[in-house]
């Protein structure tokens, strides 16, 4: 069934890919009313995250953030899909890195990076950045359930030379590319809530106490990778700009989770310029009501 599904989809989204943006968009608004208005997909919980979240907000200001969101959240889907399609020179064009220089400093002096980045604006472009480094590039992803739309993400967000793998297997990676000598980049998107089993550190998110992810900070520390946030903008639609920002240039005599809460403190400085952007179908703030003992007087 999933080889069906996939065959029958395919055709649809290479067509897709191969349209120019302005009719892409026409597409993306018709997305948008039957996702929104008549499915209504996930609406609950977007809606429970944003009164959660900005309780001084009036429900008709959270109301206009939503629909925001949805009309973005149409915008990325289609953009993912285009990126099948997209020659080097549109996507230059339209995903903007403000200050490369300052990735390019730490790989000129031989150390691996680590990208730290939220569900924020557009993360499936940031594979872009190939065009314009040397090091080997890994991006952690999560696998999708239907192996040939996995097979497909991967390949599209790999288009630019990026490989794709688990969480479990990047400290292998670290150690083999130490072995060889390699220069690698890893990008991580940190933002999302862990299992609440296995939650190493809790802090404030937006205000709320949350377990937060430090696997990204931990392989930093182990292996002396220079941690960089990513803040991406959207200044137009199809239009974004990215800029690095290093957290810290010697992570390994950062005390434990700093590196992580800042982390999280530019996600909220993002979130509180512009909220439509973020990525609200997450239910991030589900095991606020699970604080251990030792951090709820944090």
């Amino acid at each position: 069934m999933q080889l069906v599904v996939f065959v029958l989809a395919y055709p649809l989204l290479w067509l897709i890919s191969r349209l120019p943006f302005r009719i892409l968009y026409i597409l993306s608004d018709g997305v948008f009313v039957l996702l929104y208005h008549v499915f209504g997909y996930r609406k609950k919980v977007v809606r429970n995250n944003l009164a959660l979240v900005f309780p001084e907000k009036s429900t008709q200001e959270r109301l206009q953030i939503e629909k925001k969101f949805y009309k973005h959240l149409c915008d990325m889907f289609i953009e993912m899909i285009k990126t099948l399609g997209i020659s080097d020179a549109q996507m230059n064009k339209r995903y903007a890195f403000t200050n490369v220089e300052e990735f390019l400093r730490w790989e000129n002096s031989g150390k691996h990076v680590m990208i730290m980045m939220p569900h924020y604006a557009s993360w499936e472009w940031v594979f872009s950045l190939n065009t314009q480094i040397k090091s080997k590039a890994y991006a952690i992803y999560q696998p999708i359930q239907n192996k040939y739309f996995d097979k497909l993400v991967r390949d599209i967000r790999s288009k630019y030379g990026t490989t794709l793998i688990r969480t479990y297997e990047s400290r292998k990676i670290l150690k083999d590319a130490k072995k060889a000598n390699e220069l690698i980049t890893v990008g991580i998107i940190s933002d999302q809530s862990p299992m609440v089993n296995r939650a190493r550190h809790w802090s404030k998110f937006m205000g709320i106490m949350v377990p937060i992810h430090v696997g990204g900070e931990e392989l930093c520390k182990d292996h002396g990778m220079i941690p960089v946030y990513l803040k991406v903008e959207k200044v137009g639609r199809g239009q974004y700009q990215a800029t690095f920002k290093t957290l810290s240039e010697n992570p390994k005599k950062v005390e434990d989770y700093k590196i992580s809460e800042d982390f999280l403190k530019e996600v909220e400085a993002s979130i509180y310029e512009a909220p439509e952007y973020y990525f609200w179908t997450h239910k991030r703030w589900k095991h606020r009501n699970k604080v251990p003992k030792e951090f709820q007087n944090s």
